[in-house]
């Protein structure tokens, strides 16, 4: 499989120089600029050649020439050299707004349905970059997450571990927290721990005297002191997943939603300011509550998406995530909040 990533998000140094991304970029520069999200859409967003045309505002023959200049100028290897300059710009600003260690923009694909492929491909090669021997990677939870773990390069680790930062399903699933951190222990040669219960308990009452349990009082800890965390985030919107695998009620959302909330992160619902919100919900969870991840040294947020702008915003602000892979439409929304 061909993965094509900007040079902002692979650290390479192989493309041209730019120095002026405005009206005194040279025509060469925009051919390459072209090129390079054209490859990007076509090879890793799937759109047709058509698609391509029509979100890039030029003919199908266009297209299919920038592709070929792609190939021929070797824009298309295992990544694409070429930068973004539109993504760059993004990057910068989204590191200034919210204080952050690095941002990774990739260009949004021209369906909408692409756009967790687009986001997953991506995060599992930036995932890999940071990813070393004698650490500890704690991993959240979600659809976005579970597929990037097959764009992980797979490889053998000295003394890597992995802990599952959220409880489980009860049903064997995709998206299982569970079964998310032991795939990637596997693919890193690592331990895996994990909560040995649910996302959410039927009570406050029965999550205390869970979390009081030697076995995941443990395994908090070992969450609580990782070196690395993976993040993303839910929504509430109509079809999220958390009502789709029956974690939550319809009544449920709608409470939270008149309570201020705006997503989760790690199964806690948080409001636009990053706060995690007065709800029965909130008592019930299983897992490592937000505040925690403000001492993780390395914490990768990955998400995007309209719905996804007001709880990705709340997790930056509140200083829940230093890094941040999102695309392009989703950054320029982050950016137009006041």
């Amino acid at each position: 499989m061909t993965h094509i990533l900007p040079d902002s998000a692979t650290g390479s140094s192989s493309s041209p120089a730019v120095t002026d991304f405005g009206n005194g970029m040279r025509e060469a520069d925009r051919e390459e600029q072209l090129a390079t999200r054209a490859a990007w859409l076509y090879f890793i967003g799937n759109s047709t050649q058509a698609q391509i045309a029509k979100k890039l505002g030029l003919t199908r023959l266009r297209v299919n020439r920038l592709l070929a200049q792609a190939r021929e100028q070797g824009l298309v290897q295992i990544h694409v050299t070429g930068r973004l300059a539109s993504c760059v710009a993004l990057e910068h600003a989204l590191v200034d707004r919210y204080g952050l260690r690095d941002a990774v923009v990739v260009p949004t694909p021209a369906e909408a349905t692409q756009l967790r492929s687009v986001l997953a491909a991506a995060a599992g090669h930036y995932l890999s970059q940071h990813l070393h021997d004698n650490m500890s990677v704690g991993v959240g939870w979600g659809r976005t997450l579970r597929l990037s773990l097959s764009s992980v390069a797979r490889r053998s680790y000295r003394k890597l571990s992995v802990v599952s930062l959220i409880g489980g399903l009860t049903q064997s699933s995709a998206v299982n927290p569970h079964e998310t951190a032991s795939h990637l222990a596997d693919i890193v040669g690592g331990q895996c721990y994990y909560f040995a219960g649910p996302a959410f308990t039927d009570s406050a009452a029965s999550r205390d005297i869970l979390m009081n349990q030697p076995m995941l009082r443990e395994v908090f800890e070992r969450g609580r002191t990782v070196d690395l965390a993976f993040l993303s985030v839910g929504d509430l919107a109509h079809a999220n997943t958390m009502t789709a695998l029956n974690l939550i009620s319809e009544a449920e959302v709608k409470s939270l939603q008149a309570a201020g909330a705006v997503g989760d992160l790690c199964s806690h619902w948080i409001n636009t300011a990053g706060e995690v919100i007065d709800h029965p919900l909130n008592s019930r969870a299983v897992g490592l509550p937000p505040v925690h991840l403000k001492g993780v040294k390395e914490s990768i947020l990955v998400s995007g998406g309209k719905a996804k702008v007001g709880v990705m915003h709340g997790a930056l602000v509140a200083g829940y995530a230093n890094r941040l892979l999102t695309d392009e439409a989703t950054a320029a929304q982050l950016l137009a909040l006041k």
